[in-house]
């Protein structure tokens, strides 16, 4: 039985291209505001991230918690995951949204910028989360960048991670990082905008920490260039192409031994879903492929059965497989 399945996706038909699915769906306005509380995972070269937890009036310690990683420049405060982690709550799902090093509540608090190797840095605050409430299954989904990072981390601990996570989502995750990075310098809007916030990122953490040295970057410099520059020397490679080996999801798939979903599209103008194509696939990971939906998009028609966010509704089909009835049906899930 093959291991991967097409979806149908009918975009929105104002956003049917690719790149207009992505921008659209980063730029749409949404509610960036969900009640949580902060807590604080100490890392062992000094640093810190944080994680910010959602939980539900009703919602018992035996419950289920679906906890989320953003992608390249997001953070708790992502669009796509508190649209998401507010759905979860109102269905009594408690969530927990994990910053990575330097991100959302976690600004200031470490030396180190996040990067795509921060696998480590993830499980720390999986097995903390796990041993503050050991009778909650944990769900992990990952947008982008974090999808890689998940899948990462669940193929580096493999049968520890099948113990820890119940189930593993990814969406659109750039598996192959040397491929993302060429297709990136490709579209110099989207290198454009991650660059300026990751410049940012990086000076307002030599201006705040005092042992930090200045630092400046040119304006001009591409993706490429700062992973090589100060990204690769910072996570302890030598270049950015070792970086990019080294922090690639796709060579440690085989190891996963999580129940996993990832989700690619074929007109992602980020990420290449093909790269899957020579990667040797568990039995318990599934591959699903859509025609359309862009990067983090999927953008499509609202009905009694649809909703204008598909990926919402995929994201929980696949998480609470008993609930479909309630999707197909459109009752109470808005």
């Amino acid at each position: 039985m093959s291991k991967f399945h097409s979806l149908t996706f009918k975009p929105f038909p104002l956003f049917e291209d690719g790149h207009l699915q992505t921008v659209a769906a980063a730029l749409l306005p949404f509610p960036r505001h969900l009640p949580s509380t902060k807590r604080f995972v100490y890392l062992s070269d000094g640093d810190c991230i944080t994680y910010e937890v959602s939980t539900p009036e009703k919602w018992k310690s035996i419950d289920p918690t679906v906890v989320m990683i953003h992608g390249l420049c997001g953070s708790h405060r992502s669009p796509y995951v508190v649209r998401f982690a507010k759905k979860l709550s109102k269905h009594g799902i408690r969530t927990i949204r994990i910053n990575l090093r330097g991100c959302g509540s976690g600004r200031r608090r470490s030396k180190k910028m996040y990067h795509v190797d921060s696998s480590d840095d993830v499980w720390r605050g999986l097995k903390k989360i796990k041993n503050e409430m050991p009778d909650s299954s944990l769900i992990l989904v990952g947008f982008s960048l974090g999808g890689n990072v998940a899948l990462k981390m669940a193929g580096e601990w493999a049968n520890e991670a099948r113990h820890l996570i119940d189930k593993l989502i990814a969406i659109n995750p750039p598996i192959d990082l040397i491929a993302s990075a060429h297709r990136l310098s490709k579209s110099k809007i989207y290198e454009k905008y991650f660059m300026f916030y990751l410049r940012y990122d990086m000076i307002d953490i030599h201006n705040h920490f005092a042992d930090l040295p200045p630092i400046a970057i040119s304006p001009k410099m591409s993706l490429f260039e700062f992973d090589e520059f100060y990204i690769a020397p910072q996570s302890g490679y030598l270049t950015a192409r070792e970086y990019y080996y080294a922090s690639s999801a796709g060579r440690v798939i085989p190891e996963i031994k999580v129940n996993s979903h990832i989700l690619f599209a074929r007109d992602d103008p980020i990420v290449d879903y093909s790269a899957m194509k020579h990667i040797k696939i568990p039995n318990n990971v599934q591959i699903f492929i859509t025609d359309k939906g862009g990067h983090l998009g999927y953008l499509g028609m609202p009905g009694k059965s649809k909703h204008f966010h598909w990926i919402d509704g995929m994201l929980l089909n696949w998480i609470f497989p008993s609930m479909v009835l309630i999707i197909c049906l459109g009752l109470s899930w808005k």
